[in-house]
């Protein structure tokens, strides 16, 4: 049980620190979402767009909402 606590306690440590890239790696087709909902790479997914994908079930759906997700994180 302490050996499980402190792996949990060092992983933290380390994304609190940024040697962690846990965001980089859930991303496993970048610019997969620009495909399906047609829009070229460099160009922005409008807001609306995002919400009417994420409506969807289905990869695109979840997609869009991991794109609403990752949104919320940026730093303003």
């Amino acid at each position: 049980m302490m050996v499980v606590v402190t792996t949990i306690l060092v992983e933290v440590r380390d994304m609190a620190k940024g040697g962690s890239k846990f965001i980089q790696k859930a991303i496993k087709k970048p610019g997969q979402l620009h495909r399906d909902l047609g829009v070229p790479q460099g160009k922005k997914i409008g807001a609306a767009r995002i919400a009417k994908a994420a409506a969807k079930g289905g990869k695109i759906g979840q997609r869009a909402r991991f794109a609403q997700t990752l949104a919320k994180l940026r730093k303003k």
